[in-house]
C-alpha cells in the first residue's frame, strides 16, 4: 500500500501509534539516518503526518535531524538503558577483560550476558574470525531457558527458575527445550558439570557453551558463552578454556564485593520480566 493511498483516506491511528510506527520503521538505518518520505512509506503514513510526528519526536530528543534525514536520538538510547538493572553496566565493565581473554583463547564468537527477570540480556559480544549466524545483539533480550548463558544462570538461581517455570515457554526451533520437567533435568546437569550447552534452540545451525560467573554471595551475576556452528562444536577443547576464564572472573568479583550488583527481590524480578 502506498503513501498516496493513505493520504486519500483518514488515518485514525492515535498519535502514539503513529510515533511508534515511525520509530520501528528506522530499522537498520537507525544510526545512519532516513528521509521523511521513506519513513512515511515504511510506516504507512502520509508524508505530512510523518513530518509532523517526527517534529514532535525531535523536540523531545527521541529522534535527531541530520541534514534532511532523521536518526534515533540520545533520549531513546537513555530510555533503553534504563530498562535494565543499573548494576549491569559496571558489571560489564568489570568483566570485559575476561571476555577478551576468552576470545583470545578461542578466536570464536563470545558473549557476556546478565539475567533480567526471566530473560538473558546480552551485555557484550566479540565476533570470532569464522562467521557464525547468531541473532544475539548487545542490549537484546532472549528467554533464558532457550540459551546456554541463560541456563548457566538459571541452574543456580531458584527465584528466576521459579518464574520461568510459571510462564509459558515457547519453542523457537524444534530443538528448543520448552518443557518444565525437561528443563529442570538439563539444569541439574549444568549444576553437576558447571557448563551449559545449547544446540540449535534459538536458531538452526548455532551451538553454544556457557558457564556462570558468580558474585561474592555465591549467586550467578553473569555468564559467558562461546558460539560456533553446530557441526564443529569442539567441547573437549572449549570447556576447559571457558571454565578457566569464568573461574578467574569469579575470583576477581570475590575480591571486590562492590563489583557485583545488588540482588533483586523475587517481586522485582516478576515486575521486570
Amino acid at each position: 500500500m502506498t503513501t498516496d493511498t493513505f493520504q486519500a483516506g483518514r488515518d485514525d491511528r492515535a498519535a502514539v501509534d503513529k510515533a511508534i510506527s515511525l520509530l520501528v520503521s528506522f530499522g537498520a538505518d537507525a544510526a545512519s539516518g532516513v528521509g521523511v518520505s521513506e519513513l512515511a512509506r515504511r510506516a504507512h503514513l502520509s508524508k505530512s503526518t510523518a513530518f509532523r510526528v517526527l517534529g514532535m519526536l525531535e523536540r523531545n530528543g527521541v529522534v535527531e535531524r541530520i541534514g534532511r534525514d532523521y536518526r534515533l536520538g540520545a533520549r531513546l538510547h537513555e530510555l533503553g538503558r534504563s530498562v535494565y538493572s543499573s548494576g549491569l553496566e559496571p558489571l560489564r565493565d568489570r568483566l570485559m577483560p575476561y571476555l577478551c581473554d576468552l576470545y583470545e583463547a578461542t578466536h570464536e564468537t563470545v558473549h557476556l550476558a546478565g539475567l533480567h527477570g526471566t530473560d538473558v540480556v546480552y551485555l557484550a559480544k566479540l565476533y570470532g574470525h569464522r562467521h557464525v549466524k547468531s541473532p544475539s545483539r548487545i542490549g537484546g533480550r532472549v528467554p533464558a531457558y532457550a540459551t546456554a548463558v541463560g541456563k548457566a544462570m538459571l541452574a543456580h538461581d531458584p527465584d528466576a527458575l521459579e518464574l520461568t517455570l510459571a510462564r509459558r515457554m515457547v519453542r523457537f526451533t524444534t530443538a528448543t527445550v520448552a518443557d518444565g520437567e525437561a528443563l529442570q533435568d538439563q539444569l541439574a546437569d549444568v549444576r553437576h558439570r558447571g557448563i551449559a550447552r545449547e544446540d540449535e534452540e534459538v536458531v538452526p545451525g548455532l551451538a553454544c557453551l556457557a558457564a556462570p560467573v558468580f558474585g561474592p554471595t555465591g549467586r550467578p551475576v553473569a555468564a559467558m558463552s562461546i558460539s560456533v556452528p553446530a557441526g564443529r562444536l569442539d567441547q573437549q577443547r572449549l570447556e576447559p578454556l571457558l571454565r578457566q576464564v569464568t573461574g578467574a572472573a569469579t575470583k576477581a568479583l570475590a575480591r571486590t564485593r562492590a563489583a557485583a550488583p545488588s540482588r533483586p527481590t523475587r517481586q522485582q524480578l516478576a515486575v521486570s520480566a
